[in-house]
């Protein structure tokens, strides 16, 4: 596979965690989608982790329990990722994110000095999406 990445969209988020300058964003289910060069077939995965802030202040958290993501925004210095996080995914310097969920008026939004995408186990498969013949 040459590109992977996480779709917000339809992701379900099952903990939002603050302790001290670090806030951890645990998904139970984060979408994937795979695609290989050259191909314009892709696949979709499901695979949890977690997105881990650091040199967070002190953030507004959503109220407990699973939330659907609907879209949002992850800052990477320059760069701003939509309704999608890179797979491998670390950074340094101004990185941050808005997530927004259903049934949620207001996004979570952190801002931190480094950030990473911490996977768990393995990617389970879902299925194969090809393109609309024409």
């Amino acid at each position: 596979m040459d590109s992977i990445s996480i779709d917000l969209k339809g992701s379900t988020v099952d903990a939002v965690e603050q302790r001290g300058g670090q806030l951890r964003i645990h998904f139970s289910r984060a979408y994937q989608l795979k695609t290989m060069t050259g191909s314009r077939e892709r696949t979709r995965w499901w695979q949890a982790g977690t997105l881990v802030f650091e040199g967070v202040d002190e953030t507004a958290l959503p109220p407990p329990g699973e939330l659907c993501c609907s879209g949002g925004e992850l800052e990477d210095n320059l760069y701003v990722y939509r309704d999608m996080i890179p797979v491998p995914f670390e950074s340094r310097g101004r990185v941050g994110c808005s997530l927004a969920f259903e049934g949620l008026e207001a996004p979570l939004v952190v801002r931190g000095e480094a950030v990473r995408l911490e996977l768990e186990a393995v990617p389970r498969y879902i299925e194969h999406l090809r393109p609309e013949p024409g």
